[in-house]
């Protein structure tokens, strides 16, 4: 029996599916790379070309589906925590809402969003002879909103993987089924510069040679600096890995015996975490069916309560930039939002607590916006007026750049501002020690 079989009169038009929605309604979407595109992009054709859609809040964290074109004002108002490129501009200009996040609790919607929306869109894999689906290369908040919607709509996407953990939910659960037509190829991106390949590779190796141990429990974060650490990561053994968000080259770790997680202090021998990002799908296939892969809810993997037991904990993440005593941005250009918070501050709270473990805090120490302007400092004096604090001074151990690595933890801030200005860009170094001297008598 195949699977459209299997789902019987479930199985509807996506026409019909999204009829679903009506005005005033509050409709949930499952997040980021498991956006559902063919029930959301159903629901956008609808209202373009009906007109019977009014005042329907979207909550849709880290969208990547534009709900924000001018032509949808009045009609959808995104809720969402990451500021995607589809939205980002609608975000800055105020024309979205911005909801900052940073507190998960496991089985729970974070603060601000619905725990029973009217409706609820998600991506699934087709049945299995059990009736079980899976989410896919991504649960994240799906067990919990499935739970509390009043309706839940999921679209089938053939190719979806299979893994271990909460990775899973039965027709029973679902009221509606919709074929899912091929999600579109991401757009293609730039390809990173010669200097931007060097500074990737010197981070990384200096974390990897410096701040990792064998046996650690690694959490590592999917900005362009920290969601490479996996190919640098060879040479080490039994690492363990606990974290939201899976990226590349770990699978590889696995299959190499790198990565063994024989020495977690939870969920021993398994790598866990919510969602795989940045994933090639060549790797993403080997993970199908590995019982070693687990993905629970989002809230299940960034609840604090649990991830301070584990020993030897190391967070790295990425910044956007770091002040001369170590606070940490890596949300927004001052006010402006350019991504989110995610779990970051949790994992770095958590990576500080540890007993052995380490929060670690990756930045280029330079950059040239795309714009072809001039160089500017990601060693900063002073974030700029209204910059969110990601991660506060006080829970920032470690600090890299491609010139260094700069130890934070139990240093005063004139020995940190010595520190910082020492493994920021040379061009810099000048300037930032004589902020250091005028601010805090740092010589």
């Amino acid at each position: 029996m195949d699977w459209k079989t299997r789902l019987g009169p479930k199985l509807i038009p996506l026409e019909k599916a999204v009829g679903l929605v009506e005005s005033g309604q509050t409709l949930g979407v499952s997040p980021y790379t498991s956006s559902p595109v063919t029930l959301c992009e159903g629901l956008k054709a609808r209202a373009r070309e009906k007109g019977d859609l009014r005042d329907v809040r979207v909550e849709h964290l880290a969208a990547l589906v534009g709900w924000t074109d001018p032509e949808f004002r009045g009609v959808f108002t995104l809720v969402d925590n990451y500021a995607t490129p589809p939205n980002r501009v609608a975000c800055h200009a105020g024309d979205s809402e911005y909801l900052p996040v940073g507190l998960w609790r496991a089985h729970e919607v974070p603060d601000g969003v619905s725990s029973e929306p009217d409706v609820f869109f998600v991506p699934v894999s087709p049945p299995d002879e059990r009736g079980y689906c899976s989410f896919g290369p991504g649960v994240w908040m799906s067990p919990t909103a499935v739970r509390g919607a009043k309706i839940v709509v999921a679209e089938v996407q053939e190719r979806f993987i299979r893994t271990g953990g909460e990775n899973f939910v039965h027709v029973d659960e679902i009221d509606w089924f919709v074929e899912g037509q091929e999600p579109p190829a991401p757009p293609p991106q730039p390809p990173p510069t010669d200097e931007e390949v060097a500074q990737v590779e010197a981070i990384c190796t200096s974390v990897a040679v410096e701040l990792v141990n064998d046996g650690d429990t690694l959490q590592m974060g999917v900005g362009t600096v920290s969601a490479s650490l996996g190919r640098f990561l060879d040479f080490r053994n039994d690492l363990g890995i606990q974290t939201e968000l899976i990226t590349g080259g770990i699978t590889d770790l696995v299959e190499a015996g790198n990565v063994t997680g024989l020495r977690k202090s939870i969920h021993r021998g398994k790598v866990v975490g919510s969602a795989f990002v940045a994933m090639p799908p060549e790797e993403l296939a080997r993970v199908d069916g590995n019982p070693v892969f687990e993905l629970y809810d989002f809230g299940f993997t960034d609840d604090l309560r649990r991830l301070i037991h584990l020993d030897n904990f190391v967070a790295v993440n990425n910044a956007m930039v770091v002040d001369l005593t170590g606070q940490v941005s890596a949300e927004a250009f001052d006010h402006r939002m350019y991504t989110g918070v995610g779990g970051q501050t949790v994992f770095m709270l958590a990576g500080a607590y540890s007993p052995g473990g380490k929060s670690v805090s990756v930045v280029p120490s330079s950059s040239v916006p795309s714009t072809g302007s001039e160089r500017v400092t990601r060693i900063v004096p002073t974030l700029a007026p209204g910059t969110p604090v990601t991660v506060p001074r006080t829970y920032v151990d470690f600090v890299v750049t491609e010139f260094g690595v700069a130890e934070l933890r139990g240093k005063t801030v004139k020995e940190r501002a010595r520190a910082l200005c020492g493994i920021a860009h040379p061009d810099f170094r000048d300037e930032l020690r004589d902020h250091a001297k005028r601010m805090y008598g740092a010589a």
